[in-house]
């Protein structure tokens, strides 16, 4: 693989379904050697791909320094909200309010209720 090669794994899953679905047109198209030939080309860079390891992971920093993008959210005629829970230690949860765009952090998942602490809203309680 080139040093300017980036993500191999994911371009080669990519790469061997494209060419078995392209394969299979020209297969019932009536090409049927060129389909299988390609079609076969594309099981073999399929395989390979699923041999490699992903390289598309983040540091513990990364994760921990994460932050949403603190904007004001529309107003659908109902109370908006934005929540994201990391699914990679340390697990925390990053609830933005739509109407003050006011961003607050909790340690682990959703809660089953929530305020805004800046604007009071009322923003789910789970029955």
């Amino acid at each position: 693989m080139g040093e300017g090669m980036k993500n191999p794994r994911e371009n080669l899953l990519l790469s061997g379904i494209t060419c078995i679905v392209f394969g299979a047109f020209l297969y019932f198209g009536g090409l049927i050697s060129m389909g299988v030939v390609v079609s076969l080309s594309g099981i073999i860079l399929f395989v390979w791909g699923m041999t490699l390891r992903s390289e598309l992971t983040l540091t513990p920093a990364q994760i921990r320094d994460w932050v949403p993008s603190l904007e004001t959210l529309e107003e659908a005629g109902k109370v908006m909200y934005r929540v994201d829970t990391t699914l990679d230690e340390p697990k925390r949860t990053s609830i933005l309010c739509g109407a003050c765009a006011h961003l607050s952090w909790v340690e682990g998942k959703k809660p089953k209720a929530w305020s805004c602490q800046n604007c009071s809203q009322l923003l789910w309680e789970e029955e």
